[in-house]
């Protein structure tokens, strides 16, 4: 635990008990706070041992309140805000989140005493955010480095152990969480892309953008790696730059060759390559790393790739590591083969863009789709849809999905069981069985993760 600094003798809200916001009790509780706690679900302030319940939508519970500290997924603007946040506005009560405490906590006077400082690495963008943090993780491990990983993916960062000489911790961080933290103060920020996500919750694209700019233009990083592939990422790497000479920005891609900038990484036809300076500095073959298929993770790599290099770790190392990650679950996670079959779950592929990046892995695709669509639909999956074979259309969207879809087989399956069915039945060996859903997991499961679970459990089963 890392115990929150500057509250000692401060009485402080928590809003919201799920893992964060226990957490965070836990973490201002070491630091020398009280904490008062208020969670809109009564089960879940029944089962809160140990803390001190206030009803934070009455007034008296606010006397002597010094802060509230919101869960992530708690509103705080847009759509709007949370009853308890807006009393805490109107009582001018500042509001911050655990990625807050944590940037203003991480740094302790122990560190006087370290041979080299801890760094943080934090990564942020639409998609491949978790496969990148993952991947950075595992490298700094492989090579040696001491490493934590959290935040969005694994632990919560006020549950990561204090730090110790020379380590480095890598966060995922969503939206949600950069969008309100006060502090935001990392040695190496990556973005990684951006497409439409959250929309409602960001009040449109413009306010979910300047929520992953935060990261960057709050605190200032040594280093940031940004994926150029969208206007919104070119924008942010022409805000951080001086001129094409500084280094301080790594610009990465998939596709495009970046040679005329101080410091790149780019991808193409399955190369990696590292410009410095206008000059090739080094090149790996990603074509035969198999916990990073498709294009969509060779972007993933460029990023992670830049992100360790920013911290002194040499080409050849990455390499070695690159090919000791398994990946992830849920992120193209070839499940098994049967009869010559592939079986694939990208269960996270919950917008267009990432379930286009899955569509392109692959050729000879059953694609399993549907849930609860976002704003938009699928037709921006046109393109992509000629390597479908046919479609298994689910949840919530089937039926909107198949209006969508053109000239492309399908059927209404409607539950996760009966497209795996059909569609083990139906293919063929050298086909792939596609989990790429497009959609929100909402209609029918808790979450993403839940939807991908389903799905494996189906799989293996055929099996057996």
């Amino acid at each position: 635990m890392i115990p929150v600094q500057g509250v000692e003798g401060q009485t402080i809200a928590v809003l919201g008990l799920g893992r964060s916001g226990k957490a965070t009790a836990a973490a201002l509780s070491a630091g020398g706070a009280t904490v008062i706690a208020w969670d809109d679900g009564h089960d879940t302030r029944e089962t809160a041992d140990g803390l001190t319940i206030a009803d934070l939508t009455r007034d008296d519970a606010w006397s002597g309140v010094s802060a509230l500290i919101a869960s992530p997924g708690i509103p705080h603007l847009y759509p709007k805000p949370h009853p308890v946040i807006a009393k805490a506005y109107a009582l001018g009560i500042p509001v911050d989140n655990d990625i807050g405490l944590f940037f203003r906590s991480y740094a302790t006077a122990d560190w006087d005493g370290f041979d080299r400082a801890p760094r943080v690495i934090a990564v942020t963008g639409s998609n491949g955010k978790s496969t990148t943090t993952a991947l950075i993780h595992h490298i700094l491990t492989e090579t040696g480095r001491p490493s934590q990983m959290g935040g969005n993916i694994g632990t919560g960062v006020l549950s990561l152990e204090p730090a110790i000489d020379g380590e480095v911790v890598v966060l995922e961080l969503s939206s949600y969480q950069t969008e309100l933290a006060r502090a935001l103060t990392p040695d190496v920020a990556v973005f990684t892309n951006l497409s439409p996500d959250h929309l409602d919750r960001h009040g449109g694209h413009g306010g979910y953008f300047a929520a992953k700019r935060r990261l960057f233009a709050e605190g200032g990083p040594d280093r940031a790696v940004i994926g150029v592939d969208e206007i919104e990422g070119l924008y942010l790497a022409d805000q951080l730059s001086m001129g094409p000479s500084d280094d301080r920005v790594i610009r990465i891609s998939l596709g495009q060759k970046l040679d005329g900038t101080a410091w790149s990484v780019f991808a193409r036809k399955g190369f990696l390559s590292e410009y410095r300076k206008g000059r090739q500095a080094a090149s790996i073959d990603l074509r035969a790393v198999t916990g990073l298929p498709g294009a969509h993770n060779h972007q993933n790599a460029c990023a992670a790739y830049a992100a360790c290099r920013a911290v002194g770790i040499a080409p050849r190392d990455i390499e070695a590591a690159f090919h000791t990650f398994a990946g992830l679950p849920h992120r193209s996670q070839t499940v098994a083969e049967i009869g010559g079959v592939r079986y694939v779950n990208d269960s996270k592929a919950t917008n267009v863009d990432a379930a286009a990046k899955a569509l392109q892995a692959f050729d000879r695709i059953r694609w399993i789709a549907g849930g609860l669509g976002k704003e938009g639909g699928i037709a921006a999956l046109a393109p992509y849809l000629g390597r479908v074979t046919k479609a298994y259309l689910i949840g919530h969207s089937a039926r909107d999905f198949a209006l969508e879809i053109g000239q492309v087989p399908y059927e209404v399956a409607e539950t996760m069981d009966a497209a795996v069915a059909r569609a083990a039945s139906e293919a063929q060996p050298g086909e792939t069985v596609l989990l790429a859903p497009a959609a929100a997991s909402f209609d029918q499961y808790p979450n993403f993760e839940k939807r991908g679970e389903h799905f494996v459990r189906l799989v293996q089963a055929l099996a057996r």
